[in-house]
């Protein structure tokens, strides 16, 4: 197996945040506490602190986890005293190693999955970038050549001015995670990153992009269609949170953003299920299953599911039209055949039957919703 490495700087002053950032809390956990879950859940074992002011605050976080740690008794000369110190104590047979600030924690487990797998076929690549919408974040994945270079350094400008003069090396991966940008350096930044985590397992409507366009690259009319069921999805949504029948906005917009992710694969919506749920996004991933064929439970209030399917059976092409034209073609077309033409049947009753539970629930018809502006 592929040797990797994390380190995690925590050893600065967090001066400017007036509480030391990397003992903050995220949830139930410390922020340093968020990073070293991270690296663990993508599988990294190797995993490695840098401790310098309030040190022994943060051995006493590390020590009950099994994690290594390094000390940095310079750390009020900067940050890349630290990166320098963690890089000093990787052992050679380690193959690379990735950086990351403790006070960057919302990077996603599926981006430092990505990055090792494009360095397992990277060749000749030794320096590996996330970037998101074009640029670059953190963690950068190194070569463990570069250590020594690393550590002799004096030039202005720290661990990036280093990189810089190896870019030929260099190579960028795309990924779907506007986190890798974030850092943490005031209280406002911290109210943000709280917000931020409440709805860590919903991707933003700017990740599902890069998604359909970066990461996927969705063809054009199929991402059209998608935002519009994702407006449809929005007022449906709107019109039942309004009548007391809770909807996560966030939640299905990127549901319906994402739900022909898979649209060339057979079965798409099964296959796009697989692909957010590998990429940490359950919720979304089981809405995003059920858009082409629901089971309705209509003992529950209407479901984020049942809003999606509808939505996208109101949607043809890029055109918002009726149920019944939307299933026109499809009945003409296998009229020959009893077993679709029973499929076909059945979905259509489904969408119908959600159109009237939503007319039911909100007190206004369909077409009074879709005219309403947001």
């Amino acid at each position: 197996m592929t040797k990797f490495t994390a380190v995690i700087l925590a050893a600065g002053l967090s001066s400017r945040m007036n509480a030391f950032k990397p003992l903050m809390l995220l949830g139930e956990m410390t922020i340093l506490e968020r990073v070293i879950r991270l690296f663990q859940s993508a599988g990294v074992e190797d995993i490695r602190v840098v401790a310098g002011y309030r040190a022994e605050d943060v051995l006493a976080v590390l020590n009950p986890l099994g994690i290594r740690y390094v000390i940095n008794e310079r750390y009020e000369q900067g940050m890349f005293s630290s990166a320098a110190a963690g890089v000093k104590s990787i052992e050679p047979d380690r193959e690379a190693f990735f950086i990351l600030p403790a006070d960057i924690p919302l990077v996603r487990s599926h981006t430092v999955r990505t990055l090792m797998q494009v360095w397992k076929k990277s060749g000749t690549f030794s320096l590996i970038y996330p970037t998101f919408e074009g640029k670059r974040g953190h963690p950068p994945l190194i070569s463990s050549a570069y250590a020594g270079n690393i550590q002799q350094w004096q030039g202005e400008g720290g661990l990036r001015a280093f990189l810089a003069q190896h870019e030929f090396y260099a190579r960028n991966t795309a990924v779907a995670d506007e986190n890798i940008l974030s850092d943490l350096d005031t209280p406002a930044d911290y109210q943000k990153l709280l917000e931020k985590y409440k709805q860590y397992d919903i991707p933003t409507v700017r990740e599902c992009m890069a998604l359909m366009t970066d990461i996927f690259a969705v063809e054009k009319p199929i991402q059209d269609h998608c935002r519009t069921v994702a407006a449809v999805a929005g007022k449906l949504a709107t019109a039942l949170n309004s009548a007391g029948n809770p909807i996560s906005l966030g939640l299905i917009a990127a549901a319906a953003l994402l739900h022909d992710l898979a649209r060339n694969q057979p079965d798409h919506a099964y296959a796009g299920e697989v692909i957010l749920k590998e990429m940490g996004f359950p919720a979304v991933a089981d809405i995003v299953g059920a858009h082409t064929d629901i089971t309705l439970d209509e003992d529950k209030a209407v479901q984020a599911s049942e809003i999606l399917y509808l939505a996208d059976k109101l949607v043809q092409g890029e055109r918002i039209v009726s149920i019944a034209e939307r299933f026109a073609k499809r009945i003409t077309r296998h009229a020959h055949d009893p077993e679709i033409r029973e499929r076909i049947a059945m979905r259509m009753k489904n969408a119908i039957r959600i159109k009237q539970r939503i007319e039911s629930v909100t007190g206004k018809p369909l077409e009074t919703i879709l005219e309403s502006s947001d």
